[in-house]
């Protein structure tokens, strides 16, 4: 169908002209609608074209500018099998071409039940009647409607409504008895996962096989192998959704809900594989007027010992107004960071998967990867999950503050401000006062903080002199070979460390347990061999048992195969294996 401007805007003097370009859109968007069945489409073009009618008003040169050649491709396209544009409006015109929506405000109810409607209480809401801020996009005559179903349910059931700028509506819930509801367990679930899960975690908060000191949570196979602390909000989100919608009193709606502040606490490493029970438990609940927050604490077991605890603040839009308090004492709170600049700065640039990947982690809302969900959301795409976010910044903090020591990771509080769009820039700014890590993290490209009033406790570094103390473990057949390397040293001490220039560190394994430790040192001045971890830094350490390790220096195993069977375990430097190989083979002869 042709219509035009003049229909879609209307134009001075055109009254006739311009209702008839209007209902021949009506009548092509209904057709569009009764022939999908029979895959007949139909859309329509309001062109701006030079012809005889626009000839005596135009300049000519306007008139070539505006030629039908100029609209005529758009018209093959959409006739075209190939295409399957249907019930579409489209402006063109000179070479351009745009698609055109209607869209709405969220509204107003200006009405209360058993109460007349008047002038003033329309007055009084106009602003809100006129608020595109989050607006919708109807695109059927069903999503038009649907508001005013909801509306007349909103006003049947409660007497006082008003509507929010981010749902279609919401309502002022009467008197709720909150005794019933707090305290209630919600329920319990069982998350039983294999190493799989945590790596997959570690990829959806930005962790890399770029950076070695990530190895450790991506690698099953790496000696230090570990779950991220900020894992621990995974198993506990499971259980947290169950037996909500049906609380008394309350209009939860799952769809309004807004995830506002998240707080971990941990009490030991979480294990890499296994099964951890969740109990999830209504800690307390506000009235925001708008909404209501739930405060929803989730106690994670493996087996009977408690290895994390979360507290989840849901806030469910037209769900307040029943009279219930606006404070609680159960709550985490958020802290704001000193008035200085920060101590350590950390961008990450997420990429336009990101939160592709990190739902796999078990955050299947569609608000994350949908566009047409998140645009019912009034979001221009979708966004990334806060969540993410927050792993993002657990992660910087525990490598820049507790050198990755997942034992050092002792809670983090967050609160969510504004959302992230997958590609942005991370920015995560930290400020160090004691124990505490204070925190926020701000979206690069626009100045924004995504996340306010964040900290993360962490617990000293426990002092490492007493581990430097040799073991005293005797019996080991292991110490004869490297005394025996030790001796040969020193007569050969500064042609090995020209040679290898490394230190490699040995942790001698009896009964599952480290036996003795010993470090052979070919980086600094002629050379040396003794009991006991590296004095510096080393390059690789190994760890295999005593009989597994006289096996490899004697040639019975291979040292590949000892590695790939698990027997042998390498961290650091890997490479640098292929000239201590050399050193057993010449040095190490009983």
């Amino acid at each position: 169908m042709t219509s035009s401007a003049a229909g879609i805007y209307g134009n001075f003097g055109q009254a006739n002209y311009s209702a008839a370009k209007l209902g021949l859109l009506g009548l092509s968007n209904t057709i569009a609608i009764e022939g999908r069945k029979y895959n007949i489409h139909s859309n329509t073009i309001a062109p701006t074209a030079g012809s005889r009618l626009t000839q005596t008003v135009m300049p000519q040169d306007l008139v070539d500018a505006f030629k039908p050649e100029y609209v005529a491709p758009l018209v093959i396209w959409l006739c075209h099998e190939s295409c399957a544009e249907n019930g579409s409006l489209f402006e063109v015109g000179a070479g351009w071409i745009g698609k055109l929506r209607w869209e709405r405000s969220l509204g107003a109810i200006v009405r209360e039940k058993n109460q007349p409607m008047t002038p003033e209480a329309v007055r009084d809401k106009w602003e809100k009647v006129c608020d595109f801020d989050n607006a919708s996009k109807p695109r059927s005559i069903q999503e038009s409607i649907s508001v005013l179903s909801d509306a007349l349910s909103q006003i049947e059931s409660q007497g006082n409504v008003t509507m929010n700028s981010t749902s279609s509506g919401s309502v002022v819930s009467s008197s709720v008895d909150t005794t019933g509801i707090v305290g209630r367990e919600l329920a319990t679930s069982v998350y039983k996962y294999t190493h799989l899960e945590p790596i997959l975690y570690a990829l959806g908060v930005g962790m890399s096989t770029k950076d070695p000191d990530h190895l450790k949570f991506l690698f099953e196979g790496s000696e230090e192998f570990c779950c991220l602390p900020s894992f621990g909000v995974i198993p506990a989100q499971t259980s947290m959704f169950d037996g909500i919608p049906s609380l008394p009193g309350l209009n939860i709606d799952l769809a309004k809900m807004l995830h506002g502040e998240q707080y971990l606490e941990l009490y030991k490493p979480l294990p890499t594989s296994g099964q951890l029970t969740s109990v999830s438990t209504i800690a307390d609940i506000l009235d925001k007027g708008s909404g209501a927050v739930l405060l929803i604490d989730v106690n994670t077991y493996c087996g009977k010992d408690l290895v994390c605890y979360n507290q989840f603040s849901l806030f469910f839009v037209g769900a307040g107004g029943f009279g219930g308090k606006r404070t609680s004492e159960k709550a985490k709170v958020s802290v704001n960071p000193p008035k200085r600049p920060p101590d350590a700065v950390i961008f990450d640039e997420t990429t336009a998967d990101q939160a592709a990947l990190y739902r796999l982690s078990g955050d299947w809302n569609p608000l994350h990867v949908d566009p047409s969900f998140a645009a019912l959301g009034g979001f221009k795409k979708p966004i990334l999950h806060g969540l993410c976010s927050f792993g993002f910044a657990a992660r910087n903090i525990l490598k820049q503050f507790a050198n990755n020591d997942v034992n050092r990771f002792k809670a983090i509080k967050v609160r969510f401000a504004k959302p992230v769009f997958p590609g942005q820039t991370l920015q995560t700014e930290m400020w160090k006062e004691g124990n505490r890590i204070h925190f926020q993290t701000k979206v690069k490209e626009t100045g924004e903080v995504a996340i306010s009033g964040g900290y993360v406790d962490i617990v000293p570094a426990v002092n490492k002199t007493s581990a430097r103390e040799p073991l005293t473990t005797t019996g080991l057949q292991s110490d004869l070979v490297f005394e025996e390397i030790g001796r040969r040293v020193k007569e050969l001490g500064n042609e090995l460390v020209k040679k290898v220039n490394a230190i490699f560190q040995w942790d001698i394994t009896k009964d599952g347990k480290t036996a003795m430790q010993w470090t052979i040192d070919l980086k600094n001045g002629s050379g040396a061999v003794y009991q006991g971890p590296a004095r510096s830094s080393a390059d690789t350490t190994f760890t295999l048992s005593d009989e597994d390790f006289m096996d490899v220096v004697q040639q019975k195993t291979n040292p590949q195969k000892a590695f790939f069977s698990g027997k042998l375990k390498v961290k650091g430097n890997i490479m640098l294996s292929q000239k201590l190989e050399m050193i057993l083979k010449d040095y190490a002869k009983l």
